[in-house]
């Protein structure tokens, strides 16, 4: 089997990170693959380290045009069982390389955000096209929002990402992140992962911050990653007075080590495909305080594999932050039971789901 993977982000963030995770597990089980991406992409470099196969096309001008090309020249060099595209401009490029040229294989498309299907006929169009073989949702949540937008629903198929969870096989060091910022050792830190972007709603995460410190002016709050919000963010900080208390990190290397120093993730999204970083606090130990968003309602059930409160809700999140901060007991129960959960959910999982995947696809060509 020979998997054409087409990504067209030149960034890092959760959708790259799931290629990454599915192509390293691919190689591992002996699929044949190449990689296509922008060239400079931090994805090209970070697969071409584990010595997998890399294409890029040049993204600076008509990419959608280079991209289209790009696939149709790789499909004529290489006879490839099934092409798995990873975002709506890489879908896009598959159905138009079909459309204009011959030796197109079979195609999966993966579906990452929770919300619906264009209403354009465009984008009807393009996800009901016949070499859309299969249309992985990363969530059940995900695969009922797309659902009426597809004439055959049974190429809906859900697969969950996964992590790497031997990254949280070492002994923690809570003091890796209090050492940096100089805080006390006995500082509680309550934080999120994530990029700041619109659909992660830091305004609600600083409300709740802000509602939690009037009460426990000993928590301190951690942001790590980098987006078009930062501006935003910045200013709101200013306006509720939170600069003593709420620490932005920028984008991080080192997030098993940032993620073991939290006492409390909290992830306040407003959408959500699956929320993967949700899973790394669970392979950490770290209790998880959430909203209803998107998938995370699969992962963190309430009561049992963390809280949940409405979005937008920041007094009910506060609220669960406080009951986990006052409550060593239900701080522990939480953890114990979502390290249990996220045993299903490592990358290898989603790589042989997803093989399974390919292989009902090339049985039925």
């Amino acid at each position: 089997m020979r998997v054409l993977h087409v990504s067209s982000p030149s960034g890092w963030r959760g959708g790259e990170q799931q290629v990454a995770y599915l192509a390293q597990a691919l190689h591992s089980m002996g699929v044949e693959q190449v990689i296509l991406c922008p060239e400079g992409a931090v994805l090209a470099e970070k697969m071409m380290a584990i010595g997998l196969q890399v294409a890029t096309f040049d993204h600076s001008k008509f990419r959608k045009i280079k991209l289209v090309q790009k696939i149709r020249s790789l499909c004529m060099e290489h006879d490839f069982s099934v092409i798995h595209t990873h975002d709506s401009h890489a879908h896009t490029a598959v159905v138009l390389a079909e459309k204009f040229y011959t030796h197109i294989p079979p195609a999966v498309v993966s579906r990452r955000v929770d919300f619906p299907v264009s209403r354009h006929v465009f984008s009807k169009w393009k996800y009901n096209h016949p070499i859309i073989k299969r249309i992985i949702c990363v969530s059940e949540a995900i695969r009922q929002i797309t659902a009426p937008a597809i004439q055959d629903t049974s190429k809906l198929v859900v697969v969950h990402s996964g992590i790497d969870l031997s990254r949280y096989s070492m002994t923690p060091d809570r003091q890796h992140l209090r050492s940096e910022l100089n805080l006390p050792p006995d500082t509680i830190l309550v934080g999120n992962l994530s990029a700041l972007a619109d659909h992660k709603d830091y305004p609600t995460f600083l409300r709740t911050a802000a509602t939690i410190v009037r009460s426990r002016p000993d928590v301190h709050f951690i942001i790590a990653g980098e987006g078009p919000e930062e501006k935003i963010i910045r200013e709101l900080i200013t306006a509720l007075q939170l600069h003593d208390h709420v620490h932005l990190l920028g984008f991080r290397n080192d997030v098993v080590q940032v993620m073991q120093s939290l006492d409390v993730f909290l992830i306040t999204s407003v959408t959500e495909g699956l929320g993967t970083i949700v899973l790394e606090a669970f392979a950490a130990g770290v209790p998880v305080v959430a909203t209803r968003a998107g998938g995370i309602p699969e992962m963190v059930i309430d009561n049992t594999t963390g809280l949940l409160a409405p979005i937008g809700d920041a007094d009910a999140l506060a609220t669960s932050v406080l009951q986990v901060l006052t409550s060593t007991s239900l701080s522990h129960s939480l953890a114990e039971q979502a390290r249990k959960l996220v045993e299903d959910f490592s990358f290898m999982n989603t790589g042989s789901e997803t093989l399974a995947v390919y292989k009902a696809v090339i049985e039925k060509e």
